[in-house]
């Protein structure tokens, strides 16, 4: 994508007819670890790869809001938690989207653990984080190294 021009540090585009629009994405991920420190898994619908739950901030939401709503479509939690920011990375231009996405993981902790899989997913399941250490799929290897960051967190 071409940029337009780059006044005051805001890249406009060429193909973005709204003045207003920075095509930016906040998405919230949530580790959930259980006692034995598996962390929660999903295999959402027309994916062949396992992540951990989350989604996009959507206008007008709170964090826990969203966190709320994307962990009741992925894993069909329905009780109160508690959440930690563990991690915020730097954006980065997903070519796939045409946008900016800003990613910032948390360690979730909730009331009780009961999940089931949830209308946005196929499987969900807990599993040691080791197991996707040496993955070939990017998404999987980000399920190690954040877990890895929620263990040290809580302990």
């Amino acid at each position: 994508m071409n940029q337009d021009s780059n006044v005051n540090g805001v890249v406009r585009y060429p193909d973005v007819n709204r003045t207003n629009d920075y095509l930016f994405r906040v998405s919230l991920k949530a580790v959930i670890l259980n006692e034995s420190r598996q962390v929660l898994i999903v295999k959402e619908h027309d994916r062949d790869w396992w992540d951990i739950p989350g989604g996009g901030l959507d206008h007008g939401e709170t964090i826990k809001g969203a966190l709320a709503r994307e962990l009741y479509e992925e894993v069909g939690l329905e009780d109160d938690f508690e959440y930690e920011a563990i991690l915020v990375e730097e954006p980065r231009f997903q070519e796939s989207h045409n946008l900016y996405q800003m990613r910032v993981t948390f360690v979730v902790m909730p009331e009780r653990y009961e999940f089931s899989v949830g209308s946005d997913s196929d499987e969900i399941m807990f599993i040691n984080p080791d197991e996707f250490k040496d993955s070939d799929i990017i998404t999987e290897q980000k399920i190690y190294e954040y877990s890895q960051l929620a263990i040290k967190r809580l302990n």
